[in-house]
């Protein structure tokens, strides 16, 4: 059977416009020449990336009012490239990672294409026993080539492919309708976007795919000269900020212009009535989500140190920003992470980098645990790491101040389970991600107040930060997050005296007090620097007989001292159990209580310290290093917390708490208590006039009672013996 054949590459049909990612465009007049695909020409492929997500929230793009065209639409670009960013000041913003671009524009966005297919036109007839007369355009995919795109896609083995094409023309070749490769990418992505993303992706790189040229500080990349045909386009590289990639799509090049008349009504000169011309230089905006991952860092005292929880796992048993404890007190601490979105290889974590920073009155107490959990509670776990799994490192460094940074890094291993781990896992909009996609990381550690000068005491804290840093697959770029918290803890000074003002130390050397918590219900245990002459809490027991004896030294020239360090906010009995002789005993215990609060006239404001990253989520943060880089134009939600104060009673009366004698700038460091011991009431003493004579005289009526009662006796006898 004869078959009649038309074969022409003459370009593709307006069809091809639709399978293209998103576009505007502009209109011209028809003619013959340009309704025509002139083969001699090539093809000039531009892509603008814009931040569509904080753009919509600032309330200046809204994406129903734009029509995907093909053409360059200058109200687009001044729209979205030239525009204020949110929080800032001028047209030039800048992304978190510290790069500068204009308006919404990404910087950083990697493409990359490849040639599938060449456009041809083909023609039957009823005369060939054909069922109608036409001519239409399709795309010839080479069989062996282009194996892996169409399984990807669901059509392998030429499924769909038009039948009387491939008998009719090059045997080595599916050939397809544009719609049948449209609905195929659509309801892949759809089933599973993110292996069908892996898929293109993989694809496309292993046959020889060209990368573009990273978008710029306008968001913009182009590729020019190309030879005429059907290009699969995919993203291949994201900067940390995109949360999912734009899918892979089909463009034609040339293309069909589109009409991209406006809902609103508003006109655009520079755009064509659709299906009237090819395009050559086709103009894209694909759309990309953007945000940023979360950082949270919480502690709570551990409950076997009296800690005010419950000993569970609950995020929020006793976790907050800001706790008090005694020295040698354990804490623990929790920091909690929203991992990123991930849609395929595209948009891989390439690292995930924790910098803990514990101040110089704290260490590191134990294994570091690293869990996920599907939910933002961290109730419903999937994974949980030990530093013996190798799937992170916890690396502890001492710094020059005596501080200690603890780097918790991912290792191959560990990236490879957060990329790809859970490949369908299914989240809560019902949408396809990879790995550990949007699920919730927990890291737990313990750390151990110092026994010494080290603490800070008082209204500074010890502070404890960490920084986040995070990459996408494009590395170069990255962001930081910092959150922060704080540990308080306290001192007494028993300054002890007596009423005569006598200061002699051997009179100290019998002075013993011993201290109580009646708040968390045990005794102190404490012990003595003799060289600084200060007392350091060490922790406590619930038997009177194991607590700790304190007896006053010399503190800063001053006999008579006893400056305990490491005390909460609590209430404490002091009692004293011992004085100097001739001295009298307080008659009652002595109640001293400390009370913290937060400080609402002091916000902290952990970024004016910052030295350690660009920090993309606090808008006030600048960072100059001569670059002159305004930050954070991608808003997020700083958990807000203020520094602590306190405040001290002495049974009940206020006093004024001092500073912290060594950080000077700590203030309501320690609270002052002074007892004062009087003299006993003088007994009588024996040695006088008076009661000698007395004495004696005792005496002497005492002989002669006793000669007398004698003789009464002797002579009784006598008289018994002559009578008889």
């Amino acid at each position: 059977m004869a078959k009649s054949k038309l074969l022409s590459r003459i370009g593709a049909l307006a069809l091809a416009a639709a399978l293209a990612c998103t576009s505007l465009i502009s209109a011209s007049a028809a003619s013959i020449a340009d309704a025509t695909i002139d083969t001699s020409r090539t093809a000039n492929l531009t892509l603008y990336k814009y931040d569509f997500t904080n753009a919509a929230k600032d309330g200046v793009w809204k994406e129903s009012s734009y029509v995907s065209t093909g053409q360059y639409d200058q109200r687009v670009n001044d729209t979205l490239g030239g525009a204020t960013r949110k929080g800032d000041t001028d047209a030039t913003s800048d992304l978190g990672n510290g790069l500068l671009s204009n308006g919404y524009a990404i910087h950083g966005v990697e493409y990359t294409y490849l040639k599938i297919a060449d456009i041809v036109q083909f023609s039957e007839s009823a005369k060939d026993q054909q069922e109608y007369d036409h001519v239409e355009v399709l795309y010839a995919i080479d069989k062996t080539a282009g194996a892996d795109m169409l399984a990807a896609i669901g059509l392998a083995d030429g499924k769909n492919s038009y039948e009387n094409a491939n008998n009719a023309l090059d045997s080595s070749k599916w050939y397809y309708q544009s719609d049948k490769l449209s609905a195929a990418l659509k309801n892949a992505l759809t089933t599973n976007a993110t292996t069908v993303k892996n898929s293109l992706e993989t694809y496309v790189a292993a046959h020889g795919g060209t990368k573009m040229l990273e978008t710029d500080e306008d968001g913009k990349t182009e590729a020019n000269d190309l030879p005429l045909g059907l290009y699969l386009l995919v993203e291949t590289k994201v900067p940390e900020m995109v949360v999912g990639t734009t899918n892979p799509c089909f463009v034609s090049l040339p293309m069909t212009n589109v009409d991209g008349g406006m809902t609103n009504g508003d006109t655009n000169d520079n755009i064509t009535n659709g299906g009237r011309n090819w395009l050559y230089d086709v103009t894209l905006y694909p759309k990309n989500e953007t945000g940023i991952v979360t950082l949270e860092k919480t502690v709570r005292e551990a409950k076997a140190d009296t800690g005010h929880n419950n000993a569970s796992d609950t995020i929020t048993d006793g976790f907050a920003h800001n706790a008090t404890a005694s020295a040698g007190d354990t804490v623990e601490y929790q920091i909690i992470s929203t991992l990123p979105t991930i849609t395929s290889t595209a948009t891989n974590i390439s690292d995930y980098t924790f910098k803990d920073v514990l101040a110089r009155g704290l260490s590191y107490n134990g294994e570091v645990t690293l869990e996920f959990f599907k939910d933002a509670a961290c109730t419903q776990s999937v994974a949980k790491w030990t530093e013996a799994d190798n799937k992170f490192t916890a690396t502890k460094v001492e710094n020059s101040d005596k501080s200690h940074t603890m780097t918790i890094a991912m290792t191959p291993a560990g990236l490879k389970d957060i990329n790809t781990a859970n490949t369908a896992a299914n989240n809560s909009n019902g949408t396809l991600y990879a790995g550990y996609s949007n699920y919730t990381l927990r890291i737990r550690y313990n750390a151990k107040l110092n026994s010494d000068e080290s603490l800070v005491y008082g209204d500074n804290g010890n502070e404890n930060n960490v920084v986040l840093t995070w990459k996408r697959s494009n590395d170069r770029y990255f962001d930081t997050l910092i959150d922060d918290c704080h540990i308080y803890t306290y001192a007494i000074n028993v300054a002890k005296t007596f009423s005569d003002g006598k200061a002699e130390q051997t009179m100290f050397n019998h002075v013993l007090f011993k201290a109580q918590n009646a708040t968390d219900g045990y005794y102190v245990i404490a012990q003595l620097n003799e060289g600084e002459g200060i007392w350091y809490v060490t922790g406590h027991t619930d038997k009177e007989a194991e607590a700790t004896a304190l007896h006053p030294v010399t503190w800063n020239s001053k006999p008579g001292q006893i400056i305990l360090k490491g005390v909460e906010d609590d209430q404490y009995i002091w009692t004293e159990l011992e004085t100097a002789n001739g001295y009298t005993l307080l008659k009652n215990n002595i109640d001293v209580t400390i009370k913290s609060v937060d400080d609402t006239t002091r916000p902290c404001d952990i970024y004016s310290k910052d030295t350690l990253g660009v920090i993309q989520n606090d808008p006030r943060y600048n960072f100059d290093g001569g670059l002159n880089l305004k930050l954070a134009n991608i808003p997020q939600t700083q958990l807000a917390h203020n520094y602590q104060t306190a405040s001290a009673t002495v049974d009940g009366n206020n006093v004024t708490m001092l500073d912290d004698e060594i950080d000077t700038g700590s203030t309501n460091a320690i609270a002052p208590l002074q007892v004062v011991n009087t003299k006993g009431f003088e007994t009588p003493m024996t040695g006088e006039n008076g009661t000698w004579a007395l004495a004696i005289g005792g005496v002497l009526v005492f002989c002669l009672g006793t000669s007398a009662f004698i003789f009464f006796l002797v002579f009784k006898k006598r008289k018994e013996q002559e009578d008889k």
